[in-house]
């Protein structure tokens, strides 16, 4: 079975680019941009080569995992643009869940269960199974976003800041194509909730419900420093919000989270 959009992606008029194998399909997307594709188009493949993750870690998605891109020329700020990642997140637990529907009935209690990790990544029984990356670049008046979607299919990496987990061993037995399939038609629901940043209030309360860690003690490494506290929240724009010791409630705009026990090794 090929790549194929979701009907309702189809609907919405999707395009989309299935490769073999490529390099990157964040930078297949940005190069079209460039080129003057203007979308909404989706770039595909179960074999990436070269792609890159947070702070520019190796994103290799061997055959058999799903390497997704979709590119979205909008009219808006870069702030705004960065909130999109949030609707990514609920559209890949969204699929995920509808793939898993088999699995879920075969393995009762034992069925896989997903959460939001912020900022941008799915996570499985408290293993790493998604990760996604934004891009964005002005092309003319315009801003093209790059969302970059990896999940661990058939396989999963080692040696990771988090560790990680395939659909595979969690005894989800889905195809790379299935799930982009989902894939494509949730990404057009929540695009829409989104709204270009009009509808983050619904996306963030969706989100803060399906959140990994909230309420819990969290260390963040921004690279420059240690925080640690309580997961609080997410604010208007997507920050994560930590509660210290001394009872402040401090912005993060970024950095890579550890939650409960881990939280110690990653604040060391």
């Amino acid at each position: 079975m090929g790549f194929a959009l979701g009907p309702r992606a189809l609907s919405a008029g999707y395009k989309l680019a299935a490769f073999e194998r490529t390099g990157s399909t964040n930078t297949d997307a940005i190069e079209h941009a460039r080129a003057g594709e203007r979308g909404p188009m989706w770039f595909v493949t179960s074999d990436q080569t070269a792609g890159r993750g947070r702070r520019q870690r190796a994103w290799i998605a061997p055959k058999g995992n799903l390497a997704a891109s979709v590119l979205e020329v909008l009219d808006i700020a870069p702030a705004v643009a960065a909130t999109i990642g949030f609707a990514a997140g609920l559209a890949e637990e969204a699929a995920l869940e509808k793939v898993s529907l088999e699995a879920a009935l075969r393995l009762g209690p034992e069925r896989p269960r997903y959460a939001l990790k912020w900022p941008n990544d799915v996570l499985a029984g408290g293993k790493k199974l998604v990760g996604i990356g934004l891009e964005a670049e002005a092309i003319g008046d315009r801003l093209a976003v790059v969302v970059g979607i990896g999940t661990n299919v058939v396989a999963a990496p080692e040696g990771t800041p988090t560790p990680a987990v395939s659909l595979a061993a969690l005894g989800v037995q889905i195809s790379a194509e299935e799930l982009f399939s989902a894939l494509s038609d949730a990404w057009v629901e929540f695009l829409g909730i989104w709204n270009n940043g009009r509808g983050f209030a619904e996306i963030r309360k969706l989100w803060l419900e399906r959140a990994c860690g909230l309420g819990e003690r969290v260390a963040i490494n921004t690279g420059t420093m240690t925080l640690e506290g309580i997961f609080d929240t997410i604010d208007d724009t997507g920050c994560l919000i930590v509660r210290t010791v001394d009872g402040r409630r401090l912005p993060v705009a970024a950095g890579e989270v550890f939650f409960g026990s881990a939280a110690s090794v990653g604040a060391a």
